[in-house]
């Protein structure tokens, strides 16, 4: 983008042009009966169209008539008809201007308007900067102009004055967004400021590059040091609410440019711009350092119960022996007293003479240890790593303030006898000290009646906070992931409209009535049809249902069309891939540089970063292999133009665009998806590795959980914990991708399953169709008594708990608003719910309504093969990216070595969206394959389709020298097909 450009192309051709599509002229250029009026009284048919045409441009866009641009020939065309002339007579108008020019002072007296002049200029500024108060976007600024000169009765100015006047408005914005983030900021403060970028002679670095550094290795060290930070922030004393001063998504986007800014860079920048971008960038730190520590905090102490319970099972695999060996003496005592009843001996004797009573002695003792072994409390081998959190503990409860509800109370309580002990030196625990921990915990710190045992109950104190945390019951103001539960969630007053938009019950009664007469006549209706064995594929044996498992429907013709299309995909490098569909689709126009909005004018770079993010290739080893970009220019790209705001704009634009093509229809109609988790292992050692889950092999790492359509297409991704479970993520793909697309039905494996999701998708809009692995023992619900289904009795659970959910309707109601509002991600508020020691009663409420929903769905799926069958058929294209991923992220053996999650997400996203891209390209080429057969003969009928797949790759070379410059270069155009290979497939 040029220096002054504000708009793109695209953005002016929006606001500037006369629309396309019938709908849209009929929208904007319909004559009233004044108009017809005003247009009959001209003489002639060429001054009735020519004065039309006028009217019709001066309300939209507002720029009038003028010879030069003329009029585009579907607007007169339109005109036309509606005064009944023919369009023809439009060119006699054009011939003649005075006629033309008298036209237009008419049609600007008819409506009211008067034409620009430069004393308006100062008019559109103040415009363009009331619209940049929120934005540097030029697309919402320009709008604002053109709003005010509509209100005003002005014509529009041309689009260059009007694209000058908005970026002298958002110049204006911004000098004012500075002067309100630091109005109330103090000299002392504002000096302080301005030191952060003044390089320490000890260190030989800022106090600003200090601070960015966030460690995430859960070490006693690593909260120290991010507990000085914290420290050194708060001796700035920025006013805790200087953030209202300004718009929100202006207080977003100067964070933005802080963190993609070198110290250098804002040290020179002007000084109100400098102190303002380092006041915001104060504020996020403060809430980074302040869930960095939380998050480090929580991996220690959850740590310390890991270690201790891994401590204890090894303990007990070393008793194996002594097991054995014990167990074959309790069968030697059993064995030889059964004889001695038999022959009427004494049993002591016997034993004693076959076993021996010695012996038995000496297995007690450890048979007494093993069983204490296995029956111990976590709590005892968690406080074996005392002596590490107090390494940090006693920092860490002085420098964060937990806030609590009445209901925590001892919690907060207890952390002030903590946090008393530790600032006087007490080594011992209060008598009467309180324990807010389960009761189990209370009486092993007291055991003996003695005085409480300092190691257990200061390590049971952390515990129990630490899940308090979690929950959101205890909270940190300061923090953005760890606030209080309830400032997550919309006002009353907010819920109420959203909630008529979802379409759900005004009260809990009302969907108690209607699912229980609807799961009343579901269950009877199933139990009748399973005693006649009238249900497809399923039977009841000892108690167990038994689903026999559906079969592909792909005949060999399918597979012989599929063949021949795969033949003739044409080979392709990756880099010229990725500028074709770059071309196609103008997915590198949503990389814009976080500082200053503006487009990246050098494709190869941006490509080549993507890619390198996607490969895992990393910027140094991707331009070592590449010819067209250099080191500096990568690093470049990555510091000012990828973003995640960026990925997901960039993703959103190719899988809309894959969706308008006709041939993405053969796949399904964008209607439907599927998500699956895949694990990736760490390139690292050591505590900052990630984390591990015995189901992928003793290696640390995490998983890409993506979301993928019908269509194939890839349209969400995040990084979770590879420990975590799959079923919260669920919902934030669904809610947050952004994209076209409109799912209406999901579905996962057995890992992204829960009642809660069923709850919360149905109460959204979705219909969720897991595959349970488990689904013989998964029981159902039932609403009314279980007595009136005898047969079902087997399958049968517990019934629904209706009180629980009368009790909590409102605030299940006021969750989901807020979760389809987008206040917090559904994630976040699941594993919320999840963290409570005990059952939370909202969670209780959802999870019976889930039961609900879960026993509804397990009906659908046990009488519909069909529904069986697509589920099968939506998680294939799951597991077919899995295997397109692993041919794309080869390098390194496809070990992630970022241990930020931040730079994960990166690599995610950047492996997503070359995925995508890829899925275009295949589809378009598919598209022309199956043209080429259908035009020489071969029947390829549209069934046959479904059973192809965009996401091949043996014909796209991924590896080798990356030529930039080469690919930029290619022709413009289709490729012809790879038809030298037709007969060999055929």
């Amino acid at each position: 983008m040029a220096r002054r450009d504000l708009l793109t192309d695209s953005e002016r051709h929006a606001l500037f042009s006369v629309p396309d599509t019938r709908e849209d002229l009929a929208r904007h250029y319909i004559l009233s009966p004044r108009d017809l009026a005003l247009v009959a009284m001209r003489r002639g048919d060429e001054n009735r169209l020519g004065f039309a045409v006028q009217l019709a441009l001066m309300r939209h866009p507002g720029f009038g008539f003028t010879l030069e641009g003329s009029a585009p020939e579907h607007l007169v065309a339109f005109m036309a008809e509606q005064i009944d002339v023919p369009a023809w007579a439009f060119d006699n108008y054009a011939l003649r201007p005075a006629t033309a020019s008298v036209h237009a002072r008419e049609v600007g007296d008819a409506l009211g308007l008067r034409g620009p002049t430069n004393a308006d200029l100062p008019l559109l500024i103040e415009a363009g900067a009331k619209a940049a108060w929120s934005t540097d976007r030029g697309l919402p600024i320009v709008s604002g102009i053109m709003e005010v000169l509509r209100a005003d009765g002005i014509t529009l100015p041309s689009q260059s004055v009007i694209e000058r006047a908005g970026i002298a408005g958002r110049a204006r914005a911004r000098k004012r967004t500075y002067d309100a983030l630091l109005a109330y900021v103090s000299v002392e403060s504002l000096a302080k400021l301005d030191a952060t970028l003044i390089v320490d002679p000890k260190t030989g670095v800022t106090s600003l590059a200090w601070l960015r550094e966030i460690a995430t290795v859960p070490t006693p060290d690593n909260v120290r040091g991010l507990l000085d930070r914290l420290a050194y922030l708060c001796a700035i004393e920025l006013p805790v609410t200087i953030g209202n001063a300004i718009h929100a998504d202006r207080l977003r986007q100067l964070i933005r440019e802080g963190r993609a800014s070198s110290v250098q860079l804002i040290g020179r920048y002007t000084p109100s711009r400098r102190r303002a971008t380092l006041a915001a960038m104060i504020l996020d730190l403060e809430t980074r350092l302040t869930d960095a520590v939380l998050d480090i905090a929580d991996r220690i102490i959850g740590g310390s119960f890991t270690r201790g319970n891994n401590k204890q099972k090894r303990s007990y695999a070393e008793t194996t022996r002594d097991v054995g060996h014990i167990m074959r003496l309790f069968d030697q005592t059993v064995a030889a007293l059964a004889e001695a009843q038999e022959i009427g001996m004494e049993g002591f004797a016997a034993v004693d003479a076959a076993v021996g009573w010695d012996k038995l002695l000496r297995a007690r003792g450890q048979a007494r240890q093993i069983a204490d072994l296995t029956a111990e409390i976590p709590l005892v081998r968690a406080a074996d790593q005392w002596s590490r959190l107090r390494k940090f503990a006693p920092l860490f409860l002085e420098a964060i303030d937990f806030k609590a509800g009445r209901g925590s109370a001892s919690t907060i309580a207890a952390l002030n006898t903590l946090r008393e002990m530790n600032r006087s030196g007490s080594r011992d625990v209060p008598p009467d000290a309180p324990m807010p921990f389960r009761k189990e915990w209370r009486t092993l710190v007291k055991a003996g009646g003695g005085k409480p045992d300092r190691r257990l109950w200061e390590t049971g104190v952390l515990a129990h906070l630490r899940n308090k945390w979690r929950s959101g019951d205890v909270w940190v103001e300061r923090s953005a992931n760890y606030r209080k539960f309830d400032s997550y969630m919309l006002s009353s007053a907010e819920v109420a409209p959203i909630a008529a938009e979802l379409k759900l019950p005004a009260t809990a009664d009302a969907w108690i009535a209607d699912r229980s007469r609807e799961l009343d006549q579901r269950l009877k209706r199933f139990a009748g049809r399973l005693a006649h064995g009238k249900v497809e594929g399923v039977v009841l044996k000892d108690g167990k249902l038994s689903v026999s498992p559906v079969r592909a429907d792909e005949t060999a013709a399918a597979k012989d069309i599929a063949a021949r299309i795969d033949a003739l995909m044409p080979r392709v490098r990756i880099t010229e891939l990725l500028h074709e569909v770059a071309r196609e689709t103008s997915f590198p126009q949503a990389f814009l540089n976080v500082r200053t909005g503006e487009r990246h004018d050098n494709e190869n770079a941006l490509l080549a970063a993507i890619l390198a993010d996607g490969s895992n290739l990393g910027l140094a080893r991707m331009a070592a292999a590449s010819q067209g970009v250099t080191p500096d220019q990568l690093i470049w790209t990555r510091s000012a133009y990828i973003a995640p705001d960026n990925y997901k704009a960039a993703l959103t634009r190719i899988i809309n665009a894959h969706h308008a093509l006709p041939i993405a229809s053969v796949w399904g109609q964008g209607s439907t998806s599927s998500s699956d988790g895949q694990f990736f292992r760490s390139g690292k050692r050591g505590s900052g590795a990630g984390d591990f889950n015995a189901k992928y092999g003793v290696d640390p790492g995490f998983s890409f959980y993506t979301h993928v359509s019908d269509q194939h297409g890839p349209y969400h991704v995040t990084v979770i914990s590879a420990a975590t479970h799959e079923a919260p993520y669920v919902l934030d793909g669904l809610l947050h991708h952004g994209s076209g697309l409109e799912i209406e039905t999901h579905y996962t494996d057995t890992g992204g399953a829960t009642d809660h999701v069923f709850a919360l998708c149905q109460m959204l809009g979705f219909r969720f169709s897991p595959r349970l692995r488990d689904f013989p023992d998964r029981r159902m619900a039932c609403i009314q008594a279980p007595g009136q289904y005898p047969s079902l009795k087997p399958l049968l659970g517990a019934r629904v708990k209706v009180d629980v959910i009368r009790e909590h309707w409102d605030e299940i109601v006021r969750l989901v608003a807020s979760l389809k509002a987008g206040t917090v991600l559904p994630s976040a508020m699941l594993r919320k719910l999840a963290a409570y020691e005990r059952q939370n009663q909202l969670d209780l409420a959802l999870r019976e309504i889930g039961r609900v929903e879960r026993t509804l769905f397990m009906l659908d799926w046990l009488e519909s093969p069909t529904l069986r069958r697509r589920c099968q058929a939506g998680l294939n294209k799951s597991e077919q990216r899995h295997f397109l991923t692993q041919a794309i992220c080869t390098f390194k053996q496809g070990r992630i070595a970022d241990r930020t999650h931040e730079a994960q997400q990166f690599r995610a996203s950047g492996l997503n969206l070359v995925i995508a891209a890829i899925v275009y390209w295949n589809s378009t080429y598919i598209a022309d394959a199956v043209a080429h057969l259908r035009a020489i003969g071969v029947s390829v009928p549209d069934e046959f389709l479904a059973h192809t797949s965009p996401v091949g790759w043996g014909h796209i070379a991924f590896s080798g020298d990356f030529l930039w410059d080469r690919a930029a270069a290619m022709p413009i155009g289709r490729r012809s097909l790879n038809l030298g290979r037709i007969n060999t497939a055929a």
